[in-house]
């Protein structure tokens, strides 16, 4: 059976942790709410109604996308294209391709991030592998102006955080979302994963804060996650509705 993504890959590891997920999914939360085209993402009228449903749909599919076999891969990507078709039928334009190539360079981005936060440096070649699944996703969705390799990316990705963030009022009411979705505790432990992972250029713009209060927490929880103390703490961290699928993260990578 051809795998979309080899079953030894990085990017398994990567995908296959609730940890990790956990930290990308706070990294989207924050690049999302500057893009300059989330007002694609409020057309719906999902994102702001349900921000955390909205974000853990996203991760959802990528999962679907790394740990399926080739074919029930690609139809879940062309499922993903559809959809965004509908949405621009609907409103009567298009999503811009740059939006479009924004959201493929946070994954590849926050993958890499997260991973080395939580557990060790990629080298190149691992960064790479993951570049490389996320241009395959990509280029099934016929995404146009995608880099040719590693390399390419992260000369596009700099250029975007450079020239395709803002903070408008789409973020403050992004934002209000997430606190009020979350509660204060939970709320204030997103913004500290935020600091943590996201690059400079967003932790810049939003208000995060300057003092990473979460790092010792963080090199605490690291040391006993595989624990029952360590699997308390993260479940704890979760909004009571999300904690069955964090945990069936972990076993559907137990599985596979």
């Amino acid at each position: 059976m051809e795998l979309f993504v080899d079953e030894h890959s990085i990017v398994r590891r990567i995908w296959g942790k609730a940890d990790t997920i956990l930290f990308i999914f706070a990294g989207a939360a924050a690049e999302f709410a500057l893009n300059k085209a989330v007002d694609w993402l409020y057309f719906t009228g999902k994102l702001p109604a349900d921000p955390l449903a909205r974000l853990f749909s996203t991760v959802a599919y990528s999962r679907q996308i790394i740990f399926s076999e080739h074919e029930a891969a690609l139809k879940a990507i062309d499922k993903i294209t559809a959809i965004h078709k509908n949405v621009e039928t609907t409103r009567g334009s298009q999503i811009p391709d740059w939006a479009y190539r924004d959201v493929l360079f946070l994954l590849i981005d926050l993958s890499i991030r997260s991973y080395e936060l939580l557990e060790k440096p990629l080298n190149i070649a691992e960064k790479t592998e993951v570049f490389n699944v996320f241009y395959n996703v990509g280029d099934r969705m016929q995404l146009k102006g995608l880099p040719i390799n590693y390399n390419y990316y992260l000369q596009m990705r700099q250029d975007h955080l450079e020239h395709n963030l803002i903070n408008s009022d789409f973020t403050a009411d992004l934002y209000r979302q997430y606190k009020k979705h979350l509660g204060f505790t939970r709320y204030q432990i997103l913004k500290q994963a935020q600091l943590l992972t996201v690059p400079t250029q967003v932790s810049q713009q939003l208000p995060l804060g300057k003092t990473a209060w979460l790092w010792p927490v963080l090199k605490i929880y690291k040391a006993v996650k595989n624990l029952k103390p360590g699997k308390f703490l993260r479940n704890a961290l979760l909004p009571i509705q999300y904690k069955t699928q964090i945990r069936e993260m972990d076993q559907a990578y137990a599985l596979s």
